[in-house]
């Protein structure tokens, strides 16, 4: 068994893809990563496996050509999406079977991550076909190194439900979820699912909002899911795309300001509030400088959380 210390052996290129040394590929089917956003984020590896297959099956080949003309790359291009997936995937099953070389590609990541693929590459495997990936970027794997949220677990579930009822009812089956959940959600449906978010999980539970990553105007915005909510209702217009991430349920409440210290199971900031008024018989001000304190964030932030609560 090697050593976790010792450094994995690195080759051109390891098999079952043959494809090195300017040789043609061998059938099969070469799942290949596209840069999310900047057209640099694309393997060496990628770019050789895209100018050798035969064709390229294209989630929409008019975003694709953009990155083949960029790289100067004149292969075939064909399309392969959700409206078309059924016919295509025997069609190049059948091709495959009879000699070529064919890569799949989306609009931008890895092919089969909350896109068009599965059918194709179930195929494949069906019929004894290679199936071989060439890694690239995933959206979601990115805005979760740079969220600042634990990544020791998680779990990674696409979109959210569209519709709100459905939406709720997937939120709050991961109220005491101990992994970080991570989703896609399209700009117009964000702050309604962050509402949901609060009223599911609590307005204190950690989210994160990352927005165009990779891309010219990328942004991360942390904090609770009522900061992150507050700062994109005070926003005309939310575009771009966009992974939530929500912190595991036992993480402490982390503000935009400063440190969190809410156990898990500890009372809501109005009934810890509550609680001391009722306890020690003193006024509200005076509870909420105690609250402030006790959980190491500023007083208006208990105050704000507060407000929110009633």
């Amino acid at each position: 068994m090697r050593d976790r210390s010792d450094p994995p052996k690195l080759t051109p290129d390891a098999p079952p893809d043959p494809s090195a040394g300017g040789r043609s590929p061998r059938p099969a089917l070469y799942l290949v990563g596209t840069p999310i956003g900047n057209l640099e984020d694309i393997t060496l590896r990628a770019l050789r496996v895209l100018k050798q297959v035969e064709v390229i099956a294209c989630e929409d080949t008019r975003q694709s050509q953009k990155l083949l003309n960029h790289y100067g790359i004149t292969t075939r291009t064909i399309s392969y999406h959700q409206h078309n997936e059924l016919t295509r995937a025997a069609e190049l099953v059948k091709d495959m079977q009879e000699g070529a070389s064919v890569a799949l590609v989306t609009d931008a990541g890895m092919p089969g991550i909350s896109d068009p693929g599965f059918r194709l590459i179930s195929l494949a495997v069906r019929h004894h076909l290679p199936v071989v990936p060439v890694p690239g970027p995933a959206a979601f794997l990115a805005a979760l190194v740079a969220s600042g949220l634990p990544t020791d677990s998680f779990a990674f579930s696409g979109f959210l439900p569209a519709k709100r009822g459905q939406r709720r009812t997937a939120l709050e089956s991961m109220k005491t979820s101990p992994r970080t959940q991570v989703f896609y959600e399209a700009p117009h449906r964000i702050a309604d699912a962050l509402e949901d978010a609060c009223e599911a999980l609590g307005s204190h539970r950690q989210v994160v909002v990352a927005r165009e990553v990779t891309k010219l105007h990328e942004e991360f915005l942390r904090g609770s899911a009522a900061e992150v909510l507050e700062v994109l209702k005070s926003r005309r217009e939310i575009k771009g795309e966009i992974t939530l991430l929500i912190g595991k349920a036992e993480e402490t409440r982390l503000g935009t300001g400063g440190e969190g210290t809410a156990a898990p199971g500890s009372p809501s900031v109005r009934q810890r509030v509550q609680q001391l008024m009722c306890a020690e018989k003193v006024e509200e001000k005076t509870a909420l400088k105690k609250v402030a304190k006790e959980r190491g964030i500023s007083k208006s932030q208990v105050y704000r959380e507060l407000q929110r609560s009633k």
